[in-house]
This record gives C-alpha cells, sequence and structure tokens, in this order.
C-alpha cells in the first residue's frame, strides 16, 4: 500500500528537461504518484515520448517545445499550461547545460551562455511557478544543483560550476522569501548521474571512470532512476517542513573527505 503522505492526485508538476534522463525519469515518477504533467523540453519528440509513457499511465500530459534560456519562451509556456491545465503545484528545474573549457580560455560570452541556461532559465521557471503557487497558497519547487556548486571539480567546470552555486544560493534566499506563503523551495545536489555526455566523455577517457569511482563510497555512478523517490518526496505532503534545503544526491561524496578511502575504491590503500 502507497502511504497517502506521497499521493499527488490532483496536482499539476511542471518539469523542465523532461524528453530524458532524469527530467523523464522524474516527470514518470510524479505521474506514476498521481499528478498530472506538463512537459518542457527543447527536444519535441522525446517530449512527446515521455507524453504517451504518461498516458498510458492513465495521467494527463502537456508536452511543451521551450528552449529555458529564453525567458519569453518560459512565459509563453506557462500560459499555456495556464489554459490547458489550469493550475501549478510542483515544478522540477532539471534541464540546462553547462560548458566544460580551460579558464585561461573561457570566454565571456561562454559564461554568459552557462548563465542563461542554468540561473536565468531556472530563475524564470521558478519564478513563473511561484506566481501561480502563491495564488493558492501551496506549491513545491526543486531544481538539480551539481556538487560542482558546492565543491570544485577541475577540469574546466569553472563556469558549470559559478552556475551552479548560484542555483544553490537562489534556492536558499528563494525559500525564504515565500516558505510562510506556502511555497516551498529545495535543491538535490548531485554527483556523477549518467546521461550521454557523460559516457562519452568516460569512453573518450578510460581513466575517468576510475577517478568518479574514488569519490563514490556507494560504489558506483548515479543512474537517472536514483533520483525518482527524493523527487516524488519533495513534490509531496511527506515532505511539508523541509525548505530551503540542499539535499545530497551523490552516492556519499561530499561526505567523504579528499584525502579519504573507502572499501573498494580504485587504487586505494587502507593505511
Amino acid at each position: 500500500m502507497t502511504h497517502p503522505l506521497f499521493d499527488l492526485t490532483g496536482r499539476v508538476a511542471v518539469v523542465s528537461g523532461a524528453a530524458s534522463g532524469m527530467g523523464r525519469v522524474t516527470s514518470l515518477g510524479f505521474a506514476e504518484a498521481g499528478a498530472d504533467l506538463a512537459l518542457l523540453d527543447i527536444n519535441a519528440t522525446g517530449a512527446q515520448e515521455t507524453a504517451h509513457e504518461i498516458e498510458r499511465l492513465g495521467r494527463r500530459a502537456l508536452p511543451i517545445t521551450c528552449d529555458v534560456s529564453k525567458p519569453e519562451r518560459i512565459r509563453s509556456a506557462f500560459a499555456r499550461i495556464d489554459g490547458e491545465m489550469g493550475r501549478v503545484d510542483v515544478l522540477g528545474n532539471i534541464a540546462g547545460e553547462g560548458i566544460r573549457a580551460d579558464p585561461l580560455e573561457l570566454t565571456e560570452e561562454q559564461i554568459q551562455q552557462v548563465l542563461q541556461n542554468l540561473v536565468v532559465g531556472r530563475y524564470i521557471c521558478t519564478q513563473e511557478a511561484a506566481k501561480r503557487m502563491r495564488a493558492h497558497g501551496r506549491g513545491s519547487i526543486m531544481s538539480i544543483v551539481s556538487i560542482a556548486g558546492v565543491s570544485a571539480l577541475g577540469r574546466g567546470h569553472v563556469a558549470y560550476s559559478m552556475a551552479m552555486g548560484a542555483v544553490a544560493a537562489m534556492t536558499r534566499e528563494l525559500s525564504t522569501e515565500w516558505s510562510s506563503q506556502g511555497v516551498r523551495v529545495n535543491a538535490i545536489v548531485c554527483a556523477q548521474i549518467m546521461n550521454q555526455d557523460l559516457q562519452v566523455r568516460m569512453e573518450a577517457d578510460p581513466n575517468l571512470d576510475a577517478s568518479y569511482l574514488r569519490g563514490l563510497p556507494i560504489g558506483r555512478m548515479g543512474q537517472p532512476e536514483d533520483i525518482k523517490g527524493l523527487t516524488i518526496f519533495l513534490a509531496s505532503d511527506a515532505s511539508a517542513w523541509i525548505t530551503g534545503a540542499l539535499i545530497p544526491l551523490d552516492g556519499g561524496n561530499l561526505a567523504k573527505n579528499a584525502g579519504g578511502s573507502h572499501p573498494g575504491m580504485p587504487g586505494a590503500t587502507r593505511a
């Protein structure tokens, strides 16, 4: 039996990046818990495929082609959600890409592009969702924050890390602004969760897999499915008194000292 605290029946969730990866898994999880979905993604075909899966679960799905780096597209998407879904109860900010470059070669334009994707786009999504949530006195907003936003990765991640740090700060600030009006704002801090880009990078660098695993005491890379339970929890009444939190989904990465070792760690000496 499913506990009623996790029931999302009657709620409308908006998920960006819903065509694949963590966005797709999150969308399906919300539908499995009873929610109807608005699916935002630049990949129209992928969003439509996610919508079909949700409809097979007996829930409504509205796929909307949307580039989250463009605020006017986001506002247009939410206007369409108003007309076709009537409300917004949950927002999952998952879409957005970073750029890796040598810090001495990273350009102003690249920094602006990353910030537009990962910070401005998520802020506008959050702002539009919160306007609607405050109107009926409740809502849950969650954003993805990489571990790069709270500790350094190196390897040319500086623009990405700057953006992720900004999303972490945004989470705390907006929680403080809106929680008394019933709108909770949290973030999920992710370590290395497999996606197509990461797979390509690992295939190109045979040492990268071991480098990641040295920082993951749980002994494996993350999979998109690992996010499902946490997003349902944050969307639901089970987390009614949790707001402003940066919750790790990281296989133990942030808990581990950089000089530590764990059983099974590649190249470890237990001294």
